[in-house]
């Protein structure tokens, strides 16, 4: 790894600069997609119309009305806080129901895979290294197949993704560990064992005879955002608002991981159980998704790695650049899948898909191999 030599106070203001220009072009993206995404679909409006309801004083300004639009009927009624949506009009209705939050779990999704592709980058010492490479999206996508081919109930998915997603890195673990593990045999490891998840996803379809559950379990393994809502949010975001400060936090550790194994150890790193908890933190991030959106590709390999470009390998600043520009990669994204085809939704993973697979060719022409930083 090379360092180039600046005085801190002039890198780290080019840095911070470089940083807000990342989030200002990331938030203006992500803002310009959004307001697409109000506006167009099959209940027609006018820009107008859309940022009326948008704004609309009888949701933003009444607690009641918002607190059961985004909590729910029924748990609102539960929390006494239960409003007649009635009084609502239907663009807003539309808007607040099913655009909006379809944009807001786009962007927590965004969150998500970046943060988790920051880390398993610095984990591996690889820029090639996703929760795609290491096995976790794989697992979490066998374990969501699973409880949707038998039937286990809805509300698991999110748990299911969790628990698959853990299971498969503490394999790709076991199989890296000789005393010890290297970011070479993680990232090796994590390529066999997502292949054999990969089988399984596949085998499993022969279980499904449902036409409906068919459906489901191709739009969770091509990635999906399609009839999310609410619900969704809720349950994506709670998990999003630990991920984010507990990566942040976590930054400083990540760039020790970065100087080399011998040296965290003369730091006093423990580097075995830094990188354990690390990667339990990327896994949280990664299923969080993969739990609401399916398996979106290449979110987690892309935006690290741009990010890195502009603001260089301080990880602090590479972990607030990723919170920002993965919204902005996915709700683009996400856009693109809703409107680009007049008449059908493509699945957000497959846009992701074609612009992120090239990228990855490039990046593995340029390395030539799953080298590390």
């Amino acid at each position: 790894m090379t360092h180039e030599h600046r005085r801190p106070d002039a890198a780290g203001s080019q840095f911070d600069a470089t940083l807000l220009g990342i989030a200002a072009v990331s938030i203006l993206l992500a803002a310009v997609a959004a307001l697409v995404q109000i506006r167009f679909g099959a209940y027609a409006m006018p820009m107008e119309t859309a940022l009326r309801a948008l704004l609309d004083e009888k949701v933003l300004t009444r607690p009641r009305v918002l607190a059961t639009v985004v909590l729910g009927e029924s748990t609102a009624r539960t929390l006494g806080l239960f409003a007649d949506l009635s009084v609502l009009s239907n663009p807003t209705i539309v808007v607040w129901t099913i655009r909006l939050p379809r944009v807001a779990v786009a962007g927590f999704v965004g969150v998500n895979l970046a943060i988790s592709g920051a880390i398993f980058q610095a984990i591996t010492r690889n820029e090639l290294a996703s929760p795609y490479v290491l096995g976790v999206s794989s697992g979490a996508g066998v374990a969501v197949v699973f409880t949707l081919v038998f039937s286990l109930g809805s509300y698991l998915l999110p748990v299911a993704a969790v628990v698959g997603g853990t299971a498969a890195f503490a394999i790709v673990y076991l199989v890296a560990w000789r005393g010890g593990t290297t970011p070479v045999r993680l990232v090796l490891a994590g390529v066999v064992v997502g292949t054999i998840f990969n089988s399984l996803q596949t085998g499993m379809f022969y279980f499904i005879d449902s036409n409906g559950v068919m459906r489901t379990a191709i739009a969770w393994l091509a990635g999906s955002l399609v009839g999310v809502g609410w619900e969704q949010f809720r349950i994506v975001s709670v998990p999003t608002l630990l991920v984010v400060p507990l990566a942040v936090v976590a930054a400083r550790h990540l760039d020790v991981l970065l100087l080399g194994e011998r040296t965290a150890r003369s730091l006093g790193m423990s580097v075995e159980r830094a990188r354990f908890l690390l990667s339990a933190l990327a896994i949280l991030a990664a299923a969080t998704a993969v739990a609401v959106a399916g398996l979106v590709g290449f979110v987690g390999l892309v935006v690290p790695h741009v990010v890195r470009t502009f603001v260089g390998t301080d990880y602090r600043r590479i972990i607030v650049g990723s919170v920002f520009a993965g919204p902005a990669l996915v709700v683009v994204a996400d856009t693109v899948a809703r409107l680009g085809l007049p008449g059908t939704q493509v699945p957000v993973g497959v846009v992701t898909g074609l612009l992120g697979g090239p990228y990855f060719l490039y990046l593995l022409r340029r390395t030539g191999t799953f080298s590390e930083f």
